[in-house]
């Protein structure tokens, strides 16, 4: 049962785990007993790739429900609620850095923006494999684990480009999985609206405000977005904001006005009219359905 408390546990990066600071880190699953089995709804503050070799139960990101069995991946961006159910024990792998591990190094703003399972509202963030597509994929972890034990000076470039290339893997899986576009070199504008997207939802709710940022006419954009992610724009838009108001109607004390006000629609009604064509209840009626579960 979701409860309303003023803040979800929010998990941070240990930074000087190993002497220099190093925003990147390998765990097994069964020993981090905080952020990864949590059965409490908490967030990060940081990305986290987890591997499942063993296990059973759920596990919920932003109330989407993902089964936990061998050979899935899940993945998730700083700031989702995540939410354990363990059934039985859970063993794997957790990859988990910070943004800054990888601009700094590729010079890139959007670099993490280009992968379609970071940051996609329109997709289940996880993606399943064959036991053999697994197991390279763990071998690279291992190799990844392996630098760590042994670091060097030019250990955190070895790291980068094994992580790169694991990156990139996994995009092409996801794409083949989910049917979208697994090119990350692409059209800028869309990976530049995912990261305006997560900066100015709050503010900025209709098409042609985003279009303007990029300087392309709302029908480019629109294009580009079905082009990439099978959707509108006006869609995305619609989406990022309404799973804002789950999260502030699920984990805080907040008003349905605070919220609205929060969000800036124009008045509490215009909220509650947004929010009923988007799920089917009034603000109030969904908050008080999840409690009773």
């Amino acid at each position: 049962m979701p409860q309303l408390t003023r803040h979800i546990p929010r998990y941070d990066f240990l930074r000087n785990k190993y002497g220099p600071e190093l925003l990147l880190d390998v765990g097994h699953m069964e020993s981090l007993k905080n952020f990864v089995l949590d059965n409490t709804p908490h967030t990060l503050s940081f990305y986290d790739v987890m591997f499942i070799l063993e296990g059973s139960g759920t596990f919920s990101l932003d109330q989407v429900v993902h089964t936990v069995e061998p050979g899935k991946i899940i993945f998730t961006s700083p700031g989702q609620v995540r939410r354990w159910r363990v059934e039985q024990p859970v063993r794997g792998y957790t990859l988990f850095f910070e943004e800054g591990f990888i601009s700094s190094f590729f010079n890139d703003p959007l670099f993490l923006h280009r992968f379609q399972f970071f940051h996609n509202p329109t997709r289940p963030n996880a993606v399943s494999t064959s036991a053999e597509e697994f197991q390279k994929l763990i071998q690279r972890v291992e190799a990844m684990e392996q630098e760590f034990q042994h670091l060097q000076n030019d250990s955190p470039h070895m790291i980068r480009a094994l992580l790169y290339q694991m990156l990139l893997h996994l995009n092409r899986l996801f794409a083949q999985q989910h049917q979208t576009d697994a090119d990350t070199e692409g059209n800028a504008s869309i990976y530049s609206f995912r990261k305006l997207l997560e900066m100015h939802f709050r503010t900025r709710h209709q098409v042609q405000d985003y279009a303007d940022l990029l300087h392309i006419t709302p029908a480019h954009l629109n294009e580009i977005t079905q082009r990439y992610f099978g959707t509108s724009a006006s869609a995305l838009i619609k989406g990022r904001l309404l799973l804002e108001a789950k999260r502030e109607l699920l984990y805080t004390p907040k008003t349905v006005s605070e919220i609205a006000y929060d969000l800036h629609f124009s008045d509490t009604a215009n909220f509650n009219r947004f929010f009923k064509t988007s799920c089917g209840l009034t603000p109030k009626a969904y908050r008080e359905q999840a409690l009773a579960k």
